[in-house]
């Protein structure tokens, strides 16, 4: 979409709707978006060893675009899926991560949710980051809905899973704070604006943080000449 890409990062409450925001805007902006696959690529890498995982990345490069090509080939997840488990430190795994998210933001303009790649990126220019967050009374009961849980079960899910996410964060940046204003562009309140307005508010921002994304835009809007 432009010679010079651009990444949005969304950092998510659970049950705050944020995966659901982070898609529509990827394909409005008709752009990918990548949440849980990065795991998934970073965890099947980190059983490998480095040097061999370099040859095959390399080879892909000679095709397609590397790691992207890799991301594509696995399965999105579109369910709410609760963080049950108690965070622990995986260095390794971390570091496929990162890479994978700077791969990523060198290769393609794309959509990154989660996995603190708002920090990751923080040096670069073409990068616009997000925090969605809502009350309680407005992710219960979508989780109550998408997992098909009780009240008390969602109000666990939504505690444990933000409890994982924030130690994760402030873990690999070194002691900051997840929810912290300072880190991100936007924090939106899906509640009050609405799902629908955060995906609005976040193309606006876009395009107000790069004007010349604008242009681009119309230009590709254009129908094409035969």
């Amino acid at each position: 979409m432009s010679a010079e890409n651009y990444t949005i990062t969304i950092a998510r409450g659970f049950g705050s709707g944020g995966k659901e925001i982070a898609s529509t805007v990827a394909k409005e902006l008709g752009i990918h978006c990548y949440e849980n696959r990065i795991l998934t690529l970073a965890s099947q890498l980190s059983g490998i060893d480095r040097q061999l995982f370099e040859e095959v990345n390399e080879k892909l490069h000679q095709k397609h675009s590397g790691i992207t090509s890799l991301l594509r080939g696995l399965p999105r997840r579109t369910v709410a899926t609760p963080e049950k488990k108690k965070f622990a430190s995986d260095d390794q795994l971390y570091e496929y991560e990162k890479q994978i998210i700077e791969e990523l933001a060198n290769t393609e303009s794309c959509v990154i949710v989660g996995k603190a790649a708002d920090w990751v990126l923080k040096d670069r220019e073409r990068v616009l980051s997000v925090y969605i967050e809502a009350p309680r009374s407005f992710c219960r009961p979508r989780i109550m809905k998408q997992m098909g849980v009780t009240a008390e079960t969602a109000d666990i899910s939504i505690s444990e899973t933000d409890k994982y996410r924030a130690e994760y964060y402030e873990y690999y940046t070194g002691g900051n704070y997840w929810t912290n204003p300072v880190n991100y562009d936007l924090t939106l309140n899906t509640a009050r604006l609405g799902i629908d307005g955060c995906v609005d508010i976040i193309k606006h921002a876009l395009f107000t943080k790069f004007p010349d994304l604008i242009s681009e835009a119309k230009s590709e809007s254009k129908p094409k000449s035969e």
